[in-house]
């Protein structure tokens, strides 16, 4: 599946005069006091908005935020945003205290061009992730185009992400965020330059069985790392004292090493693993062969030998996909796997490689330490990026394409 070639974008489009009702991802942290604490996604759709303001347009903007179940909740209104939003724009936001009724068709009839509105959160009304017709219609007549920046949301068939773009026929077109994922996304999966490799991390085989499976046929060399690593090594018969294992997915590992060999895929599993007596920062530790965990200790993080051989896999590739930690980074102790695999990444980079970083936890650990900057490219959006590069139709790409 390539949309590569048929992409319209906000670049084909002159929105002088014209209202843009965007779907941008503002679904940010924010803490207790309600604050946010990472605005990558914000900031990520600054050049959408600030395009189509320039141009002497006006912005509708919609999200979601968090996961509310029973209508209105304080602690997922967008309203929450509002100021921030106007700090990085330089213009005062408005705000619609709904996304869809009179008063709000009121406030957006009445706004002006070069003029920003935030709606309040979609999923505030149930309709939005049942895809209803009727609610996405309403959306629709706020604005004149549709722009989707949402490219986290776009494995979802929702009302404002798929739905909605029926009622636009050629109206319609990506944000700089979505090109930028599909075009960057495209140059690892058909375009490109091998060596590939694909590093796949995490806690557990079967959230990454499809992905491993697609990338089989698309990479030279697939590293693995997390928790994972102890169901193959437990698959190939070795001990992996209390590690985490899928007990029901050791028969699925040994395929895939099969699998591997077949097509000639490179497949690196640990060889060394850091232990603990428990799962804290401040537990004992030890370092055995990953297959000669003692009963009673846990394996945390890969070790210096398998580190060594990982950099040299890294540094010998030209196109690097990284998804999922090698260990429990979130404690400094069992940090220093992902940390020298993320800097491996970031040492090929600089040497020409191009390398792109998807899924939470991998883009958390390369805020962590500093690196986002010295990669190609971060992903927005995890499980949108999987099922993209498992070669799923996505929704929200497909509606604005169809």
């Amino acid at each position: 599946m390539t949309y590569f070639c048929v992409m319209k974008t906000i670049e084909q489009i002159n929105f002088q005069g014209k209202k843009a009702l965007i779907r941008v991802d503002f679904n940010v942290p924010l803490n207790k006091d309600l604050k946010i604490t990472d605005d990558t996604r914000i900031c990520a759709a600054l050049p959408t908005i600030n395009k189509i303001v320039s141009e002497g347009g006006s912005v509708i903007l919609m999200s979601h935020l968090g996961r509310p179940k029973n209508g209105h909740e304080d602690k997922f209104s967008l309203k929450h945003i509002v100021n921030h939003l106007s700090e990085k724009l330089n213009i005062k936001v408005k705000f619609a205290h709904n996304c869809i009724g009179d008063e709000v068709t009121k406030i957006a009839n009445k706004l002006k061009d070069g003029e920003v509105l935030l709606l309040e959160n979609l999923r505030f009304h149930s309709e939005e992730k049942a895809g209803d017709k009727s609610f996405a219609e309403k959306l629709s007549k706020l604005a004149d185009i549709y722009v989707n920046d949402a490219f986290g949301t776009a494995h979802r068939a929702h009302a404002s992400t798929a739905v909605i773009a029926n009622f636009f026929h050629d109206n319609k077109c990506f944000g700089y965020v979505m090109a930028n994922e599909i075009t960057n996304l495209e140059k690892v999966v058909n375009e490109g330059e091998r060596p590939i490799t694909a590093i796949m991390g995490g806690a557990k085989v079967s959230s990454k069985i499809t992905i491993i499976n697609k990338l089989m046929n698309k990479v030279d060399k697939i590293i693995i790392g997390g928790g994972m690593s102890y169901t193959f090594a437990k698959a190939l018969g070795g001990n992996v004292g209390n590690s985490l294992v899928e007990d029901d997915k050791m028969e699925l590992a040994l395929s895939l090493i099969s699998q591997a060999k077949e097509k000639g895929v490179e497949l690196l599993i640990p060889i060394d693993s850091l232990n603990a007596d428990a799962f804290s920062n401040d537990a004992n530790t030890n370092i055995s062969d990953i297959d000669k965990v003692e009963d009673g200790w846990m394996g945390l993080d890969i070790s210096e030998k398998t580190k060594a051989i990982y950099r040299q896999a890294i540094l010998s590739s030209k196109t690097i996909l990284w998804n999922g930690p090698m260990g429990v980074f979130e404690m400094d102790k069992f940090s220093s796997g992902t940390k020298f695999v993320a800097n491996a990444i970031t040492d090929a980079t600089s040497r020409g490689s191009f390398s792109l970083v998807g899924g939470g936890d991998s883009v958390a650990a390369v805020k962590k330490f500093n690196l986002q900057d010295k990669v190609s490219y971060v992903s927005t959006g995890g499980g949108a990026m999987l099922e993209y590069l498992e070669g799923k139709e996505l929704p929200g790409i497909k509606a604005i394409n169809g």
